[in-house]
């Protein structure tokens, strides 16, 4: 009984979640149309708190020990965990933001990732732009599995093996960070269980109704090894190679699942894989 207390929750309480959820997507879509050449990522962050504090909510970014800023901006060869602060965005850089709110004691956690133009250097731009759409791809795979899955590891599974085919397919090296994972989400932002990017051994607690995951690949365009800057936060590749960060919080209920920081629901995403997401009831 204490395992599915802490791991699956009730419809009531999936229903608490849906409200956060929302406020997240909407607080990433607000930072997403100011993304441009000359803007400060603490210009982003003030953005995402706006919006975030006119719903009502909190950023639960700033109940984590030590943080005070909104959201994480990772900028390059930065891959998560980027402090807002005075760096000014350039033509070409590769943008992930990673946003979170709370809302009457629930959370939702989602993160983006954008390229911004850059006519003078379409090569690096489309790059960059692959490397985002395969963490991407990876991460709606890993919903989609999770859509039939019995055990959380089959996420991780499914997670890795779109990437290996992409990187296979582009004939180019990516690597999946090891040292972060996904997570449940609920009464607070970091619960159990763990859901790794990648094949593991032992597949984990069971999926059923109740189960609430942030599902979240970090995905670099070159080694998987990194490094934490002098900030004590920001992860960076230890080769150089550019990072990319897709997160999505989802809820597996009676009637299958429903991607709670998508306005639809994830059904876009999804579509591909033949799953229709269900609202919950």
């Amino acid at each position: 009984m204490g395992l599915r207390r802490s791991l699956y929750k009730t419809p009531a309480q999936l229903r608490g979640m849906v409200e956060p959820g929302l406020i997240t997507a909407d607080a990433l879509d607000a930072v997403r149309a100011l993304v441009a050449p000359g803007v400060t990522t603490e210009e982003l962050d003030a953005a995402a708190s706006a919006l975030i504090t006119s719903r009502g909510a909190e950023s639960n970014f700033q109940l984590v020990r030590g943080y005070r800023h909104t959201t994480c901006i990772s900028v390059n060869d930065e891959v998560v965990h980027g402090i807002p602060g005075e760096r000014v965005l350039a033509a070409g850089d590769i943008v992930s933001i990673d946003a979170g709110a709370q809302f009457r004691g629930w959370n939702g956690d989602s993160a983006i990732t954008i390229v911004v133009p850059d006519a003078e250097r379409p090569d690096v731009v489309a790059a960059r732009q692959r490397l985002s759409e395969v963490t991407e791809g990876s991460l709606w795979a890993g919903i989609a599995a999770l859509a039939s899955a019995r055990r959380v590891g089959e996420i991780g599974d499914a997670v890795q093996g779109y990437i290996e085919r992409a990187a296979a397919a582009d004939g180019v090296e990516y690597g999946i960070l090891r040292d972060y994972v996904g997570h449940g989400i609920g009464r607070k932002m970091h619960e159990g269980p763990t859901v790794f990017n990648y094949r593991v051994p032992d597949l984990g607690p069971e999926v059923r109704p109740g189960l609430c995951l942030a599902i979240e690949p970090m995905v670099t365009s070159g080694s998987d090894e990194t490094f934490v800057e002098d900030d004590d936060w920001t992860v960076t590749t230890v080769d150089g190679s550019d990072g990319c960060h897709w997160e999505h919080s989802v809820a597996v209920h009676d009637g299958g699942i429903w991607v709670l920081t998508a306005h639809d629901g994830g059904a876009a995403g999804l579509a591909p894989y033949g799953v229709i997401p269900a609202p919950i009831a």
